[in-house]
């Protein structure tokens, strides 16, 4: 990298930034607020990833940080023409994560109940990322009430947000964590 490229651009200073395309908008906007979430969520991947689990997981996870970089420049497009087509997110990156869902559920005894996060600080982490991926999938569908955006990118939130789910119980198992099952007071 040259010593003659900086960071920081002071381009932002005023509380805009440039989408993907040219256009500037304020930092609040909500197609910044909707990308800024799946940010977070690739962070919180991430640092999931980090963790002493099986390489099988955290091929996995990086692939879905991948995916959830493309959701995110899909997200900061701003629809002017562009010079190099942006990736996408096709049906096979929503079959894929069925199918790690579908392989991971077989061993895991049937649940009865919610359950309540925690039991082990990386099962807590998953739970996290779930939530946050909740949140991102929630904005993301606010943004396409307003500008449309690709039902595929929302769908596979979704998807997402249920492999971090069933991620969570299926490491819990391995590290022999106990899953506590909420119980209601009535």
């Amino acid at each position: 990298m040259s010593h003659d490229w900086k960071i920081y651009t002071k381009t932002g200073d005023s509380g805009t930034t440039s989408l993907i395309g040219g256009s500037r908008v304020s930092k609040d906007d909500l197609r910044i607020e909707c990308y800024g979430t799946v940010d977070e969520l690739v962070s919180w991947i991430g640092l999931l990833r980090d963790q002493a689990i099986d390489a099988k997981y955290t091929s996995i996870l990086l692939e879905i940080q991948d995916r959830l970089f493309t959701i995110e420049s899909l997200l900061a497009h701003d629809g002017n023409p562009l010079r190099n087509p942006l990736p996408t997110i096709v049906e096979e990156d929503i079959l894929f994560l069925e199918k790690v869902i579908d392989d991971m559920n077989e061993e895991l005894p049937e649940l009865s109940s919610f359950i309540l996060s925690g039991g082990h600080v990386i099962v807590s982490y998953c739970h996290i990322a779930r939530t946050v991926c909740r949140r991102a999938e929630r904005l993301v569908i606010r943004l396409d009430r307003e500008q449309k955006v690709d039902p595929l990118n929302i769908k596979y939130l979704n998807r997402l947000s249920d492999y971090l789910f069933v991620l969570s119980r299926r490491l819990s198992h391995d590290l022999g964590a106990t899953e506590t099952l909420w119980k209601p007071r009535i």
